[in-house]
């Protein structure tokens, strides 16, 4: 019930009072004109006796034959006696109209009483109906309360799941990041079966052979078919998660571990391998066999910078040549892709693209180290890592933000 519906009801339960008030003192106001009239009755009867008493003794000194003057006076109470009974006829029938007037006054005052109680109840009700909303408003408002703390509470537990969401993308990798892991546990493997095959770092290459080889059985293939896809790339873009598909086979059937972790271990792995020099202790070794009947003292050519004679390398050294200029190849296209290093990025890529003979010379060999050492220079392996992390932080905050849109 509304507040001006309960006023409703007070006045009009004040006013029922105000009116059965008046009814009361018409009441009153007729009793005391019926008790008056009664009152005037009775002294008329009492008079109207006293007269009757006097006629009765003025008749009977009549009788006895007394004087004029008591006929005179029985004459004259004769007449003070019909003035009596006509006042008294006009207080009897006053004294009904009173009787009636108290009647009709009464029987509003019962109607009226009724009406009170009605009107009373009815207010009771609307207090108690006014009581029962007021509860209701008030539970209502302790349960939107809670509402409210327990949507603060999933809010807050929603903001850290959406945190450690944010987290756990951090750790993982993408596909193209995993794809680097799997090349690069091709390179520890493919040198380490190296150290294996020529007796380089013999105490430790057959345990770093056996461990890396079991991600990568396929290393010096999978590293290549990566190349060939580098240099395609721009001619035939649709093929691109295919390839890409297919170098992460080997991965995916053999290590479903796609965190952050994988790329720790590696780049653990390729310090290692720079620490303990077993590049250049391969690269010395398949030159030294490139002549297998020379003598120990005669020296042994080593493709270097600033080198005049151009000569033919071996099939191992072409092998080797070849698989450095896949992976710079890889490098190289996926710096021009994100833009890294905008400026020459196109240049070394195309020139890599254009080696392509089968054949390799020890000008290749001196091409292919001179781009390994400026890529280190450069840190395009760090760029690119950077630039694929921060990709990932601005994906996740977008889905943040359309999450908390909706």
């Amino acid at each position: 019930m509304r507040s001006y519906d309960k006023l409703y009801l007070k006045v009009d339960t004040v006013l029922v009072h105000i009116n059965l008030a008046l009814h009361h003192v018409q009441a009153l106001s007729q009793y005391s004109k019926l008790h008056l009239a009664e009152e005037r009755c009775e002294e008329a009867e009492a008079r109207a006796q006293l007269l009757e008493k006097q006629l009765k003794e003025v008749a009977q000194a009549a009788s006895k034959g007394e004087t004029q003057n008591s006929v005179h006076a029985a004459i004259h109470i004769e007449y003070r006696l019909d003035v009596l009974l006509v006042a008294n006829e006009s207080l009897l029938q006053k004294l009904h109209l009173a009787e009636e007037r108290c009647e009709e006054a009464e029987a509003r005052a019962q109607l009226l009483e009724k009406q009170v109680k009605e009107v009373a109840q009815a207010a009771s009700k609307g207090e108690t109906q006014t009581q029962f909303i007021a509860a209701l408003h008030t539970e209502a408002k302790i349960a939107r309360d809670e509402t409210n703390s327990v949507l603060e509470k999933l809010n807050a537990a929603d903001t850290e799941i959406k945190s450690l969401q944010t987290v756990t993308q951090r750790m993982m990798l993408t596909e193209e990041e995993m794809e680097e892991v799997v090349l690069k546990r091709c390179w520890l493997a493919r040198y380490w079966s190296l150290c294996v095959e020529h007796g380089i770092q013999a105490d430790i290459a057959g345990v770093k052979y056996e461990y890396w080889s079991s991600f990568a059985p396929l290393p010096f293939e999978i590293v290549l078919a990566a190349g060939q896809r580098a240099r395609e790339e721009d001619m035939s873009p649709g093929d691109d998660l295919e390839e890409r598909q297919k170098v992460l086979k080997h991965t995916n059937e053999l290590s479903g571990e796609r965190n952050v972790e994988s790329m720790l271990l590696v780049e653990k792995g390729l310090r290692e391998l720079a620490l303990l020099k077993v590049e250049d202790a391969v690269t010395f070794t398949l030159a030294k066999q490139r002549r297998p009947n020379m003598l120990k003292n005669e020296e042994v050519k080593l493709p270097t910078d600033g080198q005049f004679e151009i000569f033919e390398l071996s099939q191992e050294e072409s092998d080797d040549v070849h698989f450095k200029q896949a992976w710079l190849t890889y490098f190289w296209r996926r710096a021009m892709t994100h833009g890294v290093e905008p400026d020459i990025a196109d240049e070394r890529l195309q020139s890599l693209i254009t080696c392509s003979s089968e054949s390799c010379t020890s000008q290749d060999a001196v091409d292919v180290e001179r781009g390994l050492i400026e890529i280190r220079r450069l840190g395009l392996e760090s760029q690119l890592w950077k630039t694929s992390r921060r990709g990932l932080e601005i994906g996740a905050t977008a889905r943040l933000h359309i999450e908390t849109d909706f």
